[in-house]
């Protein structure tokens, strides 16, 4: 539980990974790094540039959060996690050093991917970020690149209540003379990313400007997309192993981030497409429109904020079903108004509390989702109200598994497709 206590782990600077660097006398630039940051699409992002480059052939590092199932889910190397064996002689080194230092589990878990990188000798690890960007702790790296995939209205209690504060926030990942990639230009953040880039002397690329991608056709494991590189057409039918018509959002601007990287890791279009195709096999990527079951057809998504949840609707309404039925659970601390106003009005509706302290009561939850007119009934947790959903659900329904990455993780398993 320890890694879910949410406002208790947040540092106002970064002087306590320092350190804890310092502790274990450990470097943080030991090898290449890519750096990403963004509302929504950053795991997707950092999935999609992990894939292409092991496609590639170099040994790549990829540090994500949360995860699911297994803690080692968030160290991988070449889709493979951390060894158990790493995870327990970490922690035991760093045992002496809690009391003089007190790190939180985002600390102690971000040094140990250092580290393990560091044994893997990776040629490269793409690094995402936690919440936030300039007080994250992973903001202690120099990379070869900074990506912010887009801003949105997120953990505003942290990084501020209005879309600058936030990208400013972010923003904090770029580096002097590095180059950055944003990967949406947005009218309220694009003058916060300029700024910043020009004030640090960082070449700024926007991913949308530059590539276009036209979803063509898709399913619960693929999709097919129409690429363009401004006016030139690159790809007529490029398949990438991630469902959503919104994934197209992520692919133009990972396609951007390997443009940009291709002065420190050449990128062929053959690795390209095979790491587009085969995502799933070379990373081991999950939670993400993830289908779970069939006959009815059960989609786990963890989609948790007003942003992401709109693509992931948009995205659920077209699926054909004779009735839709949505296992809901959120965490009290997330802006649940906005997104209970995104919830479709002809669903049935299975509430539950996510396990863990910030998980809002299903009573509770029921209560405020009755003012959206939104209907069902309580249950003790995720997966009774998931069995009472397939128990009522016939063959051609759809139930939808979401509302928190945390109500994923309790039905989620390692299967993948």
């Amino acid at each position: 539980m320890f890694q879910r206590v949410g406002a208790i782990a947040f540092r106002s600077d970064l002087t306590n990974i320092h350190r804890l660097l310092e502790a274990l006398n450990m470097k943080v630039d030991a090898f290449p790094t890519i750096h990403i940051a963004g509302t929504n699409g950053k795991g997707s992002t950092a999935h999609l540039l992990a894939a292409m480059l092991t496609a590639q052939g170099y040994r790549t590092g990829l540090y994500v959060s949360p995860h699911y199932v297994d803690f080692r889910e968030r160290i991988r190397v070449n889709g493979k996690m951390v060894s158990r064996s790493f995870v327990v002689a970490f922690t035991e080194k760093v045992r002496p050093h809690l009391d003089s230092v007190d790190p939180s589990f985002f600390e102690i878990t971000w040094v140990m991917a250092l580290a393990w990188f560091e044994y893997c000798r990776v040629d490269v690890a793409v690094i995402e970020t936690g919440m936030g960007g300039r007080l994250d702790s992973t903001n202690v790296i120099t990379p070869r690149l900074s990506v912010i995939t887009n801003i949105g209205m997120d953990h505003v209690a942290f990084l501020g209540d209005t879309l600058p504060k936030i990208a400013a926030e972010k923003a904090g990942i770029i580096k002097v003379g590095v180059p950055v990639v944003i990967g949406e230009t947005q009218e309220e953040t694009t003058p916060v990313f300029r700024r910043f880039a020009s004030n640090l002397s960082a070449p700024i690329k926007f991913a949308d400007q530059q590539y276009r991608a036209e979803y063509l056709s898709g399913n619960l494991t693929h999709s097919f997309f129409k690429v363009w590189r401004e006016k030139e057409l690159v790809w007529d039918n490029l398949e990438v192993n991630l469902a959503g018509e919104y994934q197209s959002r992520n692919l133009v601007t990972s396609l951007c981030a390997m443009e940009a990287l291709n002065a420190h890791f050449p990128v062929d279009a053959a690795a390209v497409e095979l790491g587009l195709r085969e995502l799933k096999r070379l990373t081991r990527f999950m939670g993400r429109w993830q289908k779970i079951g069939e006959s009815p057809l059960v989609i786990a998504d963890s989609a948790h904020n007003p942003d992401g949840l709109a693509l992931a609707m948009s995205q659920l309404l077209k699926i054909p079903a004779a009735s839709l039925h949505i296992v809901l659970g959120m965490v009290a601390d997330k802006d649940i108004t906005a997104m209970l106003n995104l919830m479709p009005l002809h669903a049935r509706y299975y509430f539950a509390k996510p396990d863990l302290p910030r998980g809002m009561e299903a009573s509770r939850l029921r209560e405020r989702a009755a003012a959206f007119r939104l209907y069902g009934r309580t249950y003790a947790s995720v997966r009774a109200a998931l069995r009472a959903a397939r128990r009522r659900a016939n063959v051609d329904d759809v139930i939808y598994v979401g509302g928190s990455t945390f109500v994923v993780a309790e039905v989620i398993h390692f299967v993948y497709p």
